[in-house]
């Protein structure tokens, strides 16, 4: 979860993100209650690329560039929850195989059994301090009556917060497990940096919004925000590979 500019392209080539011309603000989510639309396969991908091409000239532009975004499901419950954590300010490379690691040292990866593995094994597996300590915050939370299974019956606003309530869960976790756990698909990690920097350039602003500002740019994707923040990660992986690529 990861900033160039394109320029325009001539006609019949792929049009540059950051010269996206932009479109009117949309209007707010009608009110009514509503099972929320779950993203389980690439299915539900191109379903929620198909309705944000039809109705964002932006998530048009960046889709041309990108192509579908990958799936990332996670299963939800407590091992999903472990996977967000660790996975935290990691490459996808690093993360595997942190979590390879750390499901070896806990076995089952279940609350109690994590509450009876000591530090060193878990820092040795790669783990920060910082990263043990939510672990087992999650797990004491768990066995004092946090269902993490009974989130899925939940809002995204309920989830949210019984999540942030657990020491060591933040804003952006408890977004990421709504996203990818949860397979919301109206989910959107506004205080992601990387979706931060992919929203500067797609909408061509001259600072980086911050999580509020962010928040209400995504406002026009609604009700498929998920799809939106897909496809902002892989604008923002293409940028990063751009700036990165060592000229021939």
């Amino acid at each position: 979860m990861t900033d160039a500019s394109l320029r325009t392209s001539p006609r019949g080539q792929k049009p540059a993100v950051g010269d996206i011309a932009k479109v009117a603000r949309p209007a707010k989510r009608a009110k009514g209650a509503q099972l929320p639309r779950i993203i389980e396969a690439d299915a539900d991908i191109r379903d929620g690329v198909r309705a944000l091409r039809r109705n964002c000239a932006l998530m048009r532009g960046v889709h041309d560039i990108t192509g579908d975004p990958p799936l990332r499901r996670q299963p939800a419950g407590f091992q999903g929850l472990a996977r967000v954590i660790v996975g935290q300010q990691l490459s996808v490379a690093s993360a595997s195989a942190i979590w390879e690691r750390t499901a070896l040292v806990c076995r089952p990866f279940e609350p109690a059994a994590l509450l009876t593995v000591a530090d060193e094994p878990l820092i040795a597996a790669g783990l920060s301090r910082a990263k043990v300590r939510t672990l087992r915050a999650i797990a004491t939370a768990c066995g004092n009556g946090l269902d993490l299974s009974g989130l899925e019956r939940l809002t995204e606003e309920e989830v949210h917060a019984a999540l942030t309530e657990v020491v060591g869960i933040g804003p952006w976790t408890a977004d990421v497990y709504i996203m990818f756990c949860l397979g919301r698909a109206d989910g959107f990690a506004s205080g992601d940096l990387a979706l931060q920097i992919a929203a500067q350039n797609v909408l061509g602003l001259k600072d980086r919004p911050d999580a509020a500002e962010t928040l209400e740019i995504a406002e026009r994707w609604r009700p498929w925000r998920g799809v939106a923040a897909r496809l902002l990660w892989a604008y923002y992986a293409a940028l990063k590979a751009k700036r990165t690529a060592v000229p021939v």
